[in-house]
């Protein structure tokens, strides 16, 4: 009986001393709260207690700040997303999850913030992975956070690396999550972190990148009336700062009007104002990128219309946003010049980014 014990399969403990912590999370009804229309069953797959999941799910009682979270999640050749979510606190978390339908694919794995309840991968390309699943059995998924860091790991590879978790929360709940059906079975969450993993620091930002705009409250989008320019003079504005890139991920300062569908969502968007002061008559460059939809206008003119949508551009297409993807050119007068945008958004990050080629003779206001 004692060999047993010994050796079954995650056993149940959990540790505390000197701010040191370890728990191994069981998989059973009254751990565990799920969000409206989650469908959830606990059953034994390969003789581990699991839980199959298709929704969210929160661990009770648990508030993470620094250490190890780590999950199994059994191979799925179907399309699927399976995942965990840490430092949750009013509707925004971290959230790491494996689309195991896409392995060996440059984004198998996907890191997101999630702002209001919305997800934002489109927006962070680079913290996306290759990775190459078990077809069958187990994979291991494991996140190690020491700060505002994290290391993501699959099957004890590091595949992601997120030097600022974007977020921003220092602690908070932490659960699993699924899209169309997972099983996730040993969870464990502990205090401890790699012997080299360390706190990592964003670049600096460069001077040419625009790093902050006004932003209008969001709006249902009904009809191109609303992207009349006399009417931008009327809106209220709140000047927000962008992340050390220049991205500004809109989300994170609104609520979305139309939300948790996905692509099931209706268009919403934003005004982002930006007000330039030039020296003299004279041409400027501007890059920017957007998420989804953008109409920009200079001194109440329209200069650019664009379509950035997920799938707008062909299946394969993911909408990503990347800083120099787009440019314009911004004839200038003397004195005061205002840059309207329009950020038209659906789902999968609400995004807007830019920078000038140089700054000479103007400055931002």
């Amino acid at each position: 009986m004692l060999q047993r014990f010994m050796l079954s399969t995650c056993l149940l403990m959990s540790v505390y001393a000197f701010g040191q912590f370890s728990r191994e999370i069981p998989m059973t009804p009254d751990q565990w709260e799920f969000s409206k229309n989650t469908k959830y069953e606990f059953k034994k797959v390969d003789g581990r207690r699991s839980m199959e999941l298709d929704g969210r799910a929160t661990l009770t009682d648990f508030s993470f700040k620094n250490g190890t979270i780590q999950v199994d999640i059994y191979a799925n050749y179907l399309r699927s997303f399976a995942g965990l979510f840490f430092r949750q606190q009013n509707g925004n978390s971290d959230e790491v999850y494996m689309r195991m339908h896409k392995s060996d694919k440059f984004d198998a794995l996907q890191y997101t913030p999630i702002f209001h309840g919305e997800s934002n991968w489109q927006l962070y390309k680079e913290h996306q992975a290759k990775v190459v699943f078990n077809k069958m059995g187990w994979n291991t998924l494991r996140v190690e956070v020491v700060k505002y860091t994290a290391y993501i790991y699959v099957n004890e590879e590091l595949v992601v690396v997120v030097p600022k978790l974007k977020a921003e929360n220092g602690k908070g709940s932490i659960g699993l999550w699924a899209g169309f059906g997972n099983i996730f079975s040993c969870m464990k969450v502990n205090s401890e972190v790699g012997k080299r993993t360390k706190v990592l620091y964003p670049d600096k930002v460069m001077k040419e990148v625009i790093t902050s705009w006004e932003i209008s409250e969001p709006q249902r989008y009904e009809s191109d009336n609303v992207l009349d320019s006399s009417l931008f003079s009327n809106e209220h504005y709140t000047k927000v700062a962008t992340e050390p890139s220049g991205l500004l991920p809109i989300s994170k300062y609104v609520v979305k009007p139309s939300q948790g569908g996905f692509e099931k969502n209706q268009q919403d968007y934003i005004i982002a104002k930006l007000t330039l002061k030039s020296k003299k008559e004279q041409t400027k460059k501007l890059f920017f990128d957007f998420s989804d939809k953008i109409v920009l206008y200079l001194n109440g003119q329209e200069i650019f219309k664009g379509d950035n949508s997920f799938r707008s551009k062909g299946d394969a297409y993911q909408g990503h946003v990347s800083m120099e993807r787009n440019s314009v050119m911004l004839p200038l007068s003397k004195g005061r010049n205002s840059i309207h945008a329009v950020v038209l958004e659906k789902a999968n990050g609400w995004g807007l980014m830019g920078k000038f080629e140089d700054l000479n003779s103007i400055s931002i206001k």
